[in-house]
């Protein structure tokens, strides 16, 4: 049996507010294999936000285990989550989130810099990704001359640049039309048949019909976990 990239047990996250703790999580177990493509799915304040926000060490849980690729969040220090999220996680987020001063060739390069690269292999390196993403042609435009599907694609671009194992998408055709955010789609599709696992939150029918797992949470518990048939583009 494959070793999970995501391994959680029994995960408990409450936030303290004025009017007393509030539970966003509830008993979350889950593990996720090389290679998936799982859809995170509820309704506003189900606790999807939450659980995606601990699997990208951003934020820890009350109580509860989480591993990832064999590794207890739990033990890492500050240092430690900030180079595992920037070697092992590639975040895309519905708003984009680039830098609106950097060029797109530049805004791709960034996490590039943590690791102690020339700038000039940065660039190179960013320019094989802009290219993979069909994007190349744009490096020296700014952001805000490109439309939001384009910047999508830079930010998924700036995802793969550090070559992740684990995509973590938010809503990441939120902000799109439709025929857009299936071409987004069939990015994903693509990027998860060359073997990166994603996970990916929607609330969208539609969108959550590519991943080939459906992970379904309400009020902070996962109510159902099935597997999928998929849909790729």
């Amino acid at each position: 049996m494959q070793a999970p990239v995501i391994l959680i047990e029994d995960l408990y996250k409450s936030y303290h507010t004025s009017a007393g703790d509030f539970p966003a999580l509830k008993a979350a177990s889950l593990n996720i294999v090389s290679g998936e493509f799982v859809a995170v799915m509820g309704p506003s304040g189900s606790g999807k936000s939450t659980f995606m926000n601990i699997l990208g060490c951003l934020d820890k849980p009350s109580t509860g285990n989480y591993f990832l690729e064999g590794r207890s969040v739990a033990d890492l220090g500050k240092d430690e989550l900030a180079l595992l999220r920037n070697r092992t996680i590639g975040f895309v987020f519905q708003g984009f989130n680039l830098l609106p001063r950097m060029s797109i060739l530049e805004n791709v390069a960034l996490p590039l810099i943590y690791c102690g690269l020339e700038r000039e292999e940065r660039l190179q390196r960013a320019r094989e990704l802009l290219s993979k993403v069909g994007l190349d042609r744009y490096a020296d435009s700014m952001p805000n001359k490109i439309s939001g599907g384009q910047q999508q694609r830079v930010a998924i671009a700036r995802a793969l640049v550090n070559h992740p194992s684990l995509i973590l998408a938010d809503e990441p055709t939120g902000n799109l039309d439709s025929k857009t955010g299936e071409e987004i789609m069939a990015l994903f599709d693509e990027l998860n048949r060359e073997g990166i696992t994603i996970v990916l939150v929607t609330h969208e029918e539609d969108i959550a019909r590519h991943a080939k797992r459906q992970v379904r949470f309400l009020d902070g518990r996962i109510i159902s976990d099935e597997l999928t048939q998929g849909l790729e583009s």
